[in-house]
């Protein structure tokens, strides 16, 4: 069956008459996830007033909730906000116990780090704008619109009941369940499209062998409306001084885990407390994720209909995955089945018991991979994370205001099905050879018809674009990108979805964040605006810009012709040579006076070619030439 989708049609039109207080802002985040704190920050740091509003009572979502070990294989390709995130929370261990500590080799450059800790950063970066005004423990209720354009949210304090609306020029939806862009009425999908949806070889119903990567019968590509599971990640510690060891839960049942002693006698696992993936973070504390191939996994299907529920049913559903991920360390740890090496080793972790003291020691956030997904003016597929055909690059777009780069990675959405010992159904493995770098184009953040919303978490994609999007490094880089288009917004007095795209490019591009990857271009690069800006143009075919390069006759004739058509004066094929021959300063001098003219510039008037010389004798490097489109370009479109 294929994935549905639905419009939420709880909207209203007028004004509540209940609400017992108003308050007016520039910009009201729902959300206070990584992905909403960097659109707050990114909003604030522009000068405009911000509410952040979040459900639980504390901010950062999964990243100060027990992933501590950051979801990042290509760092060089998030920049922006996160990059500050993650230099803040070096300097804190590099402050806290010097240099040649464990625990600054532990946090492995501000990548790896303990919830608490995170949280302090994050809380930090936040109270360093008194702009922002932050409501926690407070839910929403709903979302007022006039005509098509959202005016106001009602959002109620879960501990006194108090009402609140918040009224604002734009709205951001940073939540992971997608709630504002459902109560304003924007159209979403749930569940997984169909192969031939959007032509992806992975979509829909999938058995993948967890070694080879091979699909295995049962693998038809049919859509559904199955959802991947959620869990918790948590932080246990190794030290016996800080650990804290939970009853059995009173709902346990034992034979909810006994599969994975189907897994021990098959071999699929060497120890039972391989059911966990364990990582180290500083102070001997633990980022425990749960292991999603084995057969025991017994998450799957347990948040059937959480993502459209009442917050009271996910309260429900997030207790009993609560409980049985407890039952798991308690059937790891106790169960007389269970080798009794392998209890040892897992009784030698327990809860870490200096985090979430307010919580049991438990994780507040639950892990919802995913949820609602917008239907925005563009849906992100697997086409968009994979090489472009005849190039060896993903698909550029001209629109790209964030990279890009976790491989694609779903976990499973059924339980063990006995005779399929291979595999889950609908567990994908990080396709790390598969997935490349790639640009995730503004379009897929506005809503199609909806004004005055933009969704930076809950982005357009099919189920497997979002599985490689749904990271919260890149969610914090997509929130950086919502926060600037919300200040352009306000500031020009348009809609979202008529922001000048340049002008956000270069705003976001000058605050260090990475729209464009490449592997020969770091983010201290003396070169990297430009290459950053042009990367959104088509001008490099692969991931190397190969800055210092001479420009070849060839790519000079291209990257006019694509200077052209950004600029929306493409007319016929640009006459020139189609040689690999350098080009000579005086050669590209005449060029790049050419290409102003056809611009309507004036090149006696243009900085650009004021600042090429005339020297034959010299041949001209690419970066020169990048450098000098660059600026032609922004002298015509800003």
């Amino acid at each position: 069956m294929r994935a549905c989708l639905y419009l939420s049609l709880v909207v209203s039109t007028l004004l509540p008459p209940y609400a017992r207080a108003s308050e007016r802002f520039d910009v009201v985040v729902i959300g206070g996830t990584p992905g909403g704190i960097a659109s707050a920050l990114a909003a604030a740091r522009h000068g405009r007033s911000v509410a952040l509003v979040e459900y639980h009572a504390h901010l950062g979502g999964m990243t100060t909730s027990g992933l501590g070990k950051s979801d990042i294989e290509t760092t060089g390709a998030i920049g922006g906000i996160w990059d500050e995130f993650v230099r803040r929370v070096y300097s804190h261990y590099l402050e806290s116990y010097g240099a040649d500590s464990e625990q600054v080799k532990a946090c492995r450059q501000g990548y790896f780090y303990e919830p608490s800790v995170a949280e302090k950063v994050l809380n930090r970066m936040v109270a360093e704008h008194p702009a922002i005004q932050v409501f926690v423990r407070h839910r929403l209720e709903e979302v007022v619109r006039n005509g098509m354009k959202v005016v106001s949210v009602r959002v109620k304090n879960r501990d006194s009941g108090e009402i609140l609306e918040l009224r604002a020029g734009v709205f951001v939806d940073a939540t992971y369940e997608g709630d504002l862009l459902a109560g304003a009425g924007a159209e979403y999908r749930l569940g997984r499209e169909g192969r031939a949806d959007f032509g992806e070889v992975h979509a829909g119903v999938i058995y993948m062998d967890h070694q080879t990567r091979a699909f295995l019968p049962g693998s038809t590509g049919e859509g559904d409306m199955r959802l991947p599971a959620y869990t918790y990640r948590l932080c246990l510690s190794s030290d016996p001084a800080n650990q804290m060891f939970p009853e059995r839960p009173p709902d346990y049942d034992r034979n909810r885990y006994s599969h994975y002693l189907l897994d021990l006698k098959l071999g699929r696992l060497k120890s039972a407390v391989d059911a966990l993936s364990i990582a180290p973070v500083p102070n001997r504390k633990h980022d425990a994720n749960m292991k999603p191939w084995p057969l025991g996994f017994p998450f799957a299907e347990e948040n059937v209909g959480y993502p459209e529920a009442s917050w009271e049913k996910r309260e429900e559903i997030m207790a009993r995955i609560r409980n049985l991920t407890l039952g798991l360390l308690y059937f790891l740890q106790n169960d007389p089945e269970v080798p009794e090496a392998d209890r040892a080793r897992a009784r030698q972790y327990g809860l870490a018991a200096d985090e979430f003291t307010d919580n049991g020691n438990f994780p507040f956030q639950f892990y919802v991979r995913e949820a609602r997904r917008l239907v925005g003016e563009y849906t992100l597929s697997e086409r968009d994370l994979t090489y472009a055909p005849e190039s060896f690059r993903a698909p550029v777009h001209d629109d790209s205001i964030s990279a890009g780069e976790f491989p694609i990675d779903a976990f499973p959405t059924r339980k063990y099905e006995p005779g399929r010992e291979a595999a889950l159904e609908g567990y994908i493995l990080m396709l790390k050879q598969f997935t490349r770098p790639y640009q995730i184009p503004y379009r897929t953040l506005v809503p199609k018809e909806v004004e005055g919303l933009i969704v930076p978490v809950a982005v357009s994609a099919t189920h497997i674009g979002f599985s490689s999007v749904r990271l919260e490094p890149t969610w914090m880089s997509l929130g950086q990108a919502a926060g600037t288009a919300a200040h352009l917004a306000l500031e020009l007095g348009v809609p979202l979805r008529k922001v000048p795209i340049p002008r956000l490019q270069r705003e976001l591009i000058r605050q260090r964040q990475v729209i464009s990857y490449f592997e020969d271009v770091p983010k201290d690069s003396p070169y990297f605006e430009c290459l950053q800006f042009l990367g959104t143009k088509g001008f490099f075919q692969d991931y190397q810009a190969r800055p210092d390069d001479p420009l070849s006759a060839r790519d000079g004739k291209r990257w006019v012709e694509l200077i052209l058509a950004a600029a929306g004066r493409a007319e016929e094929p640009f006459p020139g040579e189609e040689s690999d021959q350098p080009l000579s300063e005086s050669e590209f001098s005449v060029l790049l006076h050419s290409t102003a003219r056809k611009l309507g510039l004036d090149p006696e008037q243009s900085k650009a070619c004021k600042e090429i010389g005339m020297d034959a004798g010299r041949t001209l490097t690419r970066v020169e030439a990048c450098q000098a489109f660059h600026e032609l370009l922004g002298e015509v479109t800003e």
